[in-house]
């Protein structure tokens, strides 16, 4: 089993190229408001601001943004190496409610990656550093796998 090391500047400059191919056709989670921030071999953080259309019949952020968010980390830290990989499963534990207005931050960390198989953790936090769910991801590196060209 080998986990994350130190990315090098080859391996942080794939990183940050195949972040720019995602973003660039990544077109549910630009409608969602997320936005990657950092990006690095087997991690990533990416952010989003609550909005109004985010919100559940309580009035708190859907849980299904929340997943978004985490889902959307964990994909930029899995295809951070220049191999296509996409998951294969994953669990979210929904902790504390997230509202109109928070800015959500979802930090993903290779666990582990193992021939073409990864584990991803995901912590998003609430502007104040309050955990707000927890996620546990599967991916699959699938080569030969390329983003469509932007629109």
């Amino acid at each position: 089993m080998t986990t994350t090391g130190s990315a090098g500047p080859d391996g942080q400059r794939i990183a940050e190229d195949s972040a720019a191919a995602m973003r660039a056709a990544d077109r549910a989670a630009r409608a969602a408001g997320v936005e990657v921030t950092q990006v690095a071999p087997g991690r990533a953080t990416a952010t989003m601001t609550v909005g109004e259309d985010h919100a559940n019949g309580h009035g708190v952020c859907h849980g299904g943004y929340l997943f978004l968010l985490a889902d959307a980390a964990m994909a930029y830290a899995c295809n951070a190496y220049g191999v296509s990989a996409l998951a294969t499963g994953a669990d979210i534990a929904f902790l504390r409610p997230a509202r109109s207005g928070d800015v959500l931050t979802a930090e993903a960390v290779e666990r582990a990656l193992t021939g073409r198989s990864g584990l991803y953790d995901v912590t998003v936090r609430s502007g104040d550093g309050t955990v707000v769910a927890e996620f546990r991801g599967r991916t699959r590196q699938v080569p030969g796998l390329a983003p469509p060209p932007p629109a």
